[in-house]
Order: structure tokens, then C-alpha cells, then sequence
């Protein structure tokens, strides 16, 4: 009785003592069609950034338009309209809220500017959206700024956590 014993307590010992620790699987993906970049966007690859309550991404950019069209309207710009093409998602468990206009583009100087309001709408971008959770949506942002302006990077806002009157932001180089 007493060998039988011995000989399971060895095997357990030699079968704990492996010398290669398991890997580590890798998590499933999902497997999304690649799309083409929209005509006159260049693509920014940003890493994903966090801010608040939300995720962001970085994914186009087009500067240097004179006028925008909407289905109902055509606007000049003042100086240039500048595109910001971003993926907002909510990683957390409670609905939270984008605010466009909270989002600041930052200059080559470093003057920040706000969306534009009247380009937003006339392109039919929300000014604010809840985003559920595990929510991605993807946007623009339209500025209207300086002609002789170089858009240098952009400055995201989230929503608040909980008991929190506001967030830092965080800003990602337009490169």
C-alpha cells in the first residue's frame, strides 16, 4: 500500500517541477474587413489612449479644406477645416457620454482650438452621444482653424468617472 503511494507522490512531484511553464493562449479576435482611407485623409496610427470613461483612437486626418458639403448645405470655412477621424469606445460597465465639444485641436504653435459647431452638424457628426458599454463608435471631429495653421495633434476628453468633476485629457500627435 505503501509503494503505490510513494510512486503517485513522485509523479506528482516530477509532473510539478516542469521546466517549461505553459504559454499563454492568445484571446480570440474578431476578424474585421480592412477599409480603404477615405479620398484626401492621411492615416494616423496612434496607439489606443485612455481618458475618463472612454478609449481613444486616432485613425485619419484632413487639413487644408476651403468648404465643406452636407446634404443640405455648404459651408466656407474661416481659415481651413481640419478633420480629426476618431474610434471612441467605452471599456467600462455603465453608459457613458462623448462630448464633441470638449475636444480641442492643437496647432504646430500650440493654440488649441475647439470643434466647429456648424461644420458638425452640417456633416451630420453628433456634438454629444452616450456610448453604451463595450460600445465603439467612430467619428469625426471638424475643426475650423487658421489657414496658415498646422494641425499637430489633438486633445481628447472623456467622460468623468463617478465623483469626478473632469478629466486631464490626453493628446495624441497627428503623425
Amino acid at each position: 500500500m505503501r509503494r503505490p503511494l510513494l510512486i503517485a507522490c513522485v509523479v506528482a512531484a516530477l509532473a510539478s517541477c516542469s521546466p517549461e511553464p505553459a504559454k499563454p493562449q492568445a484571446k480570440p479576435t474578431y476578424d474585421l474587413p480592412a477599409r480603404q482611407v477615405r479620398a484626401n485623409e492621411t492615416p494616423i496610427h496612434a496607439a489606443p489612449v485612455n481618458d475618463g470613461d472612454a478609449r481613444f483612437q486616432v485613425i485619419g486626418l484632413q487639413a487644408g479644406q476651403a468648404s465643406l458639403s452636407g446634404s443640405h448645405a455648404e459651408w466656407p470655412a474661416k481659415g481651413q477645416f481640419v478633420t480629426v477621424r476618431v474610434v471612441v469606445e467605452n471599456p467600462g460597465r455603465s453608459t457613458s457620454r462623448f462630448d464633441a465639444r470638449k475636444q480641442r485641436l492643437i496647432t504646430a504653435d500650440g493654440r488649441a482650438f475647439p470643434i466647429d459647431d456648424p461644420a458638425q452638424i452640417t456633416k451630420r457628426q453628433p456634438l454629444e452621444i452616450s456610448v453604451g458599454s463595450g460600445v465603439r463608435i467612430e467619428l469625426d471631429l471638424w475643426f475650423d482653424i487658421p489657414k496658415d495653421a498646422k494641425p499637430a495633434a489633438v486633445k481628447l476628453y472623456g467622460d468623468p468617472p463617478i465623483g469626478y468633476p473632469s478629466t486631464e485629457g490626453v493628446q495624441v500627435p497627428l503623425k
